[in-house]
């Protein structure tokens, strides 16, 4: 393996990776703590099989990048983070206690990071980590805590579309447009749910064979294969599954004018910009839209502890950032995703200068004379 990690992270700007590995509970783990300026990283633990420790690691640092521009822009006073565990996530055998030995190294990193919820874990596993570090977030509701994120991810990308069709057509109205969502676990279900009280045509795919029936029972959902959701003449493409589905494979069969969905890193890469700019298609950058999981998880932190009437208001707010995005990307002349990180990078430099202001008024104030002769 051939990865220069410290070469990455400075490529990147993370402030620390960390690796854990204690064979003996079958825990192989990556912590990627991308920025702290504006508080603790917070970001979900993903456990998964990873063809290679390359992969693994790469995913990490990215999707932790992608965490500190997301809280930033939620406006959040978290910074960003993530963690992989390399395992098979339906794993039963030894979980708790795989789990209870990643619940020590979250407490060796001191709250330097918070772990919750991803992509192969549950509110179970957080539940296990809970019981000796209270650096996991979205336990139980019944324990004080957010739970299942989820419905807060799908009302976030819920508002980001209704906020992409005010900027596309003149009106938030869903009623009638057609809407292809690729993927419908708990984030896909839920945002299935509310386009389907709004009115609007919908279309899914998924592998789970189960969830598809559950959406077609409840919703009367059009079921297409994971393959025909590409071709589908629908207006909105949302993403909620895997990521970096735009890509050259399918770019020039999407027929949709709104990009708009909840997974994570849905572009393939920064050569998705001039195809979609071509096509005249409204993008909204993923970090942007499916900020609902981190307010929720990120609102147990708050004094006094997690507040639903806090969270719902954040959650909501989505809409106008991502209207402010589209926006500025106008202004600014720059593809949405470049503009949405110059936004939450200014936000940092601007907690950045103030800290430096504090600093030097006290250092200043504690000598006897400084650089203006008070």
């Amino acid at each position: 393996m051939n990865v220069q990690v410290l070469a990455e992270a400075q490529k990147r700007g993370h402030e620390q990776v960390v690796f854990f590995n204690y064979p003996n509970v079958g825990l192989r783990a990556i912590v990627a703590i991308h920025n702290t300026v504006l508080g603790p990283a917070l970001g979900g633990c993903r456990l998964r099989m990873y063809e290679n420790e390359s992969q693994a690691l790469d995913d990490v640092m990215r999707l932790s990048e992608g965490m500190t521009y997301k809280s930033s822009l939620a406006g959040l006073d978290l910074g960003g983070g993530k963690s992989v565990l390399i395992a098979d996530p339906k794993m039963s055998a030894g979980r708790r206690e795989m789990f209870l030995k990643f619940a020590e190294c979250l407490n060796n990193l001191n709250g330097r990071y918070i772990t919750a919820e991803d992509m192969g874990t549950s509110v179970a596993d957080v539940m296990i980590m809970r019981e000796i570090s209270k650096f996991a977030a979205g336990f139980a509701q019944d324990k004080g805590g957010s739970g299942d994120p989820s419905p807060f991810t799908a009302r976030g990308v819920f508002q980001a579309m209704l906020a992409a069709c005010e900027r596309r057509y003149g009106s938030k109205d869903l009623k009638g447009r057609h809407v292809s969502v690729q993927g419908v676990g708990h984030v896909g279900m839920f945002l299935v749910e509310m386009l389907k009280e709004a009115g609007a045509k919908i279309s899914v795919c998924d592998t789970n064979e189960a969830a598809l029936r559950e959406a077609k029972d409840k919703f009367g959902v059009n079921v297409v294969s994971t393959d025909a959701i590409y071709d589908l003449d629908a207006q909105i493409y949302s993403p909620c599954a895997i990521g970096q589905t735009v890509n050259p494979q399918t770019i020039g069969r999407l027929k949709c004018e709104i990009i708009c969905g909840g997974a994570n890193n849905q572009l393939l890469d920064s050569s998705m910009y001039a195809p979609i700019t071509e096509r005249k298609m409204t993008y909204c950058p993923d970090f942007v839209v499916n900020a609902g999981g981190v307010i929720s998880v990120g609102g147990e932190y708050n004094q006094g502890g997690w507040n639903r009437t806090w969270v719902t208001q954040k959650v909501m707010n989505i809409f106008n950032t991502t209207l402010r995005v589209l926006d500025e990307s106008d202004r600014r002349k720059r593809f949405p995703e470049v503009v949405a990180v110059e936004l939450a990078k200014e936000r940092i430099k601007e907690a950045e200068e103030r800290r430096a202001s504090v600093r030097a008024t006290a250092s200043c104030g504690s000598s006897k004379s400084c650089a203006n002769g008070h």
